[in-house]
């Protein structure tokens, strides 16, 4: 499966420019003129990793990375910033202080900025491989396989429930709100669908579906569920 690129600029011909040469070196990538669409677009086009002008209008750049690295689905995403200026170190250092993971300076080179993503989207396989099979306890999570065992016995789950479960179990203690799980497993934009119900009813078909564990699935009135 190719890794994808999310790429963000207000500037149509580079935006087109980055697209084009990012695909023709094995990459998809998805694409947004401004930090909003991008924010919209991220949780149902899951980037593998995210690069973004700083100016541009609506939401800029470090607004953006912000948003992102404090969203607890999205916040392992790297984010590699351009700036059509010669960055300053009160620049950086407020950059890498957003949740940046490093800068390119307009006009770049193509072949380091490409670099620069290959070493990053490296670090993140590795990451991801530690994590292949999430076990906790009796629960065996195969998230290749999208699979599900319960004391060495297979649960079927359906899509939704299986990237629940895995959203949850990949934070635990932490409490993810009814939009961020709107967001990152439906792919939903919650401005224009913000249903409730949709998350609860999902909840209650995977507790039933695993057992004693639906138990750590907790729901944190007003705000929204955790495992614990």
């Amino acid at each position: 499966m190719k890794e994808r690129a999310l790429i963000v600029d207000d500037d149509a011909e580079l935006l087109g420019i980055l697209k084009k040469y990012l695909e023709n070196h094995g990459l998809e990538t998805i694409t947004a003129s401004n930090g909003a669409e991008a924010l919209a677009a991220a949780p149902s086009g899951k980037p593998d990793i995210i690069i973004t002008d700083v100016e541009m209008p609506r939401l800029d750049g470090l607004a953006l990375c912000r948003r992102i690295k404090d969203n607890k689905v999205l916040a392992d995403i790297p984010v590699i910033i351009m700036t059509g200026k010669k960055i300053s170190e009160a620049d950086q250092v407020a950059g890498y202080g957003c949740g940046a993971d490093d800068y390119v300076v307009k006009p770049f080179s193509y072949p380091v900025l490409l670099a620069k993503v290959k070493a990053m989207l490296r670090r993140a396989a590795r990451g991801k491989k530690k994590t292949a099979v999430l076990r906790i306890g009796d629960l065996e999570l195969n998230l290749e396989g999208r699979t599900l065992q319960l004391k060495g016995k297979p649960v079927k789950l359906t899509s939704k429930e299986f990237d629940l479960l895995h959203t949850l179990v990949s934070k635990p203690g932490k409490v993810l709100s009814l939009n961020s799980l709107l967001e990152a497993v439906w792919g939903y934009n919650t401005a224009d669908y913000n249903d409730p119900h949709t998350v609860e009813v999902h909840v209650s078909n995977l507790r039933r579906k695993i057992g004693s564990f639906g138990k750590r699935i907790q729901a944190v009135p007003g705000h929204g569920y955790k495992f614990d």
